[in-house]
């Protein structure tokens, strides 16, 4: 499995939380709190606040191509290593067609 599909844009992990801390309940980044977990909802909405922040007056396009490409990867590694590679029961698990999980898995050279 390709783990490089987790840093398709390293320009994104390099974004301090700012603001969002504020938004999940956390002092800073580096405080005991930060490990606390927040809901998935929580983080994209965190991301995208902080995304657009740093586009300071640019513009945005093609964001939501961009935002599946980051998330669809490591989601897709994640539940093929919860399934132990069994792509089948991940498929299951995604609501996806097989094929449709193989297609996704090779764009995101996953396999």
């Amino acid at each position: 499995m390709n783990r490089e599909a987790f840093n398709r844009n390293p320009n994104l992990s390099e974004i301090d939380i700012g603001p969002c801390t504020e938004v999940a309940g956390l002092d800073t980044p580096s405080s005991p709190a930060a490990s606390v977990e927040q809901p998935l909802r929580e983080a994209v909405d965190c991301a995208m606040r902080r995304y657009f922040d740093h586009l300071d007056g640019g513009t945005a396009t093609d964001l939501y191509a961009m935002v599946m490409a980051e998330v669809e990867a490591p989601l897709m590694a994640a539940v093929l290593d919860y399934t132990q590679g069994n792509q089948t029961r991940a498929a299951e698990i995604l609501g996806l067609n097989r094929g449709t999980l193989r297609k996704k898995l090779k764009q995101h050279d996953l396999i």
